[in-house]
């Protein structure tokens, strides 16, 4: 099924929000691809509910008014990747959990790095917050935006502040 999408101004570059009546399915970087991150995009419409309100608190979240996401969500994965994702909504904001915690509360102990590539293939980067896990070290490791934007989004979680214009 075709989606429909628009673009957002955020404090980290462009964001592309791509969704239905279903639910916001993905948050893109402004170069990445729709078709490698498994979107068939139809048309832009800016003016679509779920949209609209994944937008609307996007821009709360950044300006440092929103802590929590309501939008509702339409994501498809694995089993494993979806148990993943679920997880990844339970991390409270401004705080970390390294895969090796995020996997045994998934049941899955042994699975940190399956947990890790789960992470990497998260389609709604921010709202399913993959940038609070962290390395065992507590050392920042990948992230699809790049390592700056992970420690930036992380800081600003820390600061409660308005997300800064410029990245490191």
């Amino acid at each position: 099924m075709a989606l429909l999408y628009m673009w957002i101004e955020s404090p980290i570059g462009p964001l592309r929000l791509v969704g239905g009546d279903a639910g916001l399915a993905g948050i893109l970087w402004e170069k990445q691809d729709p078709a490698e991150s498994g979107f068939e995009l139809d048309r832009v419409n800016d003016r679509h509910p779920v949209l609209r309100q994944a937008a609307r608190e996007l821009r709360e979240y950044f300006s440092g008014e929103r802590q929590e996401f309501s939008v509702p969500l339409d994501f498809t994965g694995t089993e494993f990747q979806n148990k993943v994702w679920h997880a990844l909504q339970s991390i409270p904001f401004g705080e970390t959990r390294s895969y090796g915690e995020l996997a045994a509360q998934i049941g899955a102990p042994k699975a940190s790095r399956a947990v890790g590539a789960a992470n990497g293939r998260n389609p709604i980067p921010i709202i399913l917050p993959c940038h609070r896990v962290i390395g065992s070290s507590g050392s920042l490791t990948g992230f699809g935006g790049g390592l700056p934007m992970k420690k930036q989004l992380l800081a600003h979680e820390q600061t409660r502040d308005q997300l800064a214009l410029a990245l490191d």
